[in-house]
């Protein structure tokens, strides 16, 4: 992946967390609890794109050099944010259920989309045969709904508390 590319699609993310905030009306403290939270799963997602080289479950290139895992981390940093100005509503609407059915359905797109990006662009990323590259696959993408909407609750507090809520 070169440095246009990430940029790239870092800005068309950008563009849809803008058109996620106009669509969920939120307000400045869910937009920084959203922020938040992508910040921080972006963190989450250098360290498992690490581990997951080191077990040799997937090679993504150049994701040791520093400028480019900055990059990298700030594209899943913002491409993570519209998802949490999601589960918020989901959270408030549906409550715990809604938020972990949210969990699993995440966990299970997850891996297809990234194998599907990795076969058309296997230079972004390649994954090794076998099971664990699609469990762990799995887990990071149920780990970017809970630690992220974690932190966005510790930033903007709970769902329920909203102005907008029932």
């Amino acid at each position: 992946m070169t440095t246009g590319q990430i940029l790239l699609i870092s800005g068309l993310y950008l563009a849809a967390f803008i058109a996620v905030v106009c669509f969920t009306h939120a307000r400045l403290l869910r937009i920084t609890g959203a922020a938040a939270g992508g910040a921080i799963f972006g963190l989450v997602g250098l360290l498992a794109i690490a581990l997951g080289e080191e077990q040799g479950w997937w090679r993504v290139p150049k994701a040791g050099s520093s400028y480019f895992q900055f990059l990298l981390w700030l594209g899943l940093a913002v491409s993570c944010a519209p998802v949490y100005l999601v589960t918020w509503r989901v959270a408030r609407r549906f409550g715990a259920g809604g938020l972990s059915l949210w969990v699993v359905i995440a966990a299970l797109i997850g891996p297809p989309r990234d194998y599907t990006f990795a076969a058309v662009f296997p230079k972004w990323m390649t994954f090794l045969p076998g099971i664990a590259p699609v469990i762990a696959d799995a887990t990071i993408y149920a780990l970017l709904v809970l630690v992220g909407h974690a932190v966005m609750r510790m930033v903007a507090g709970p769902s329920q508390a909203d102005s907008l809520a029932r």
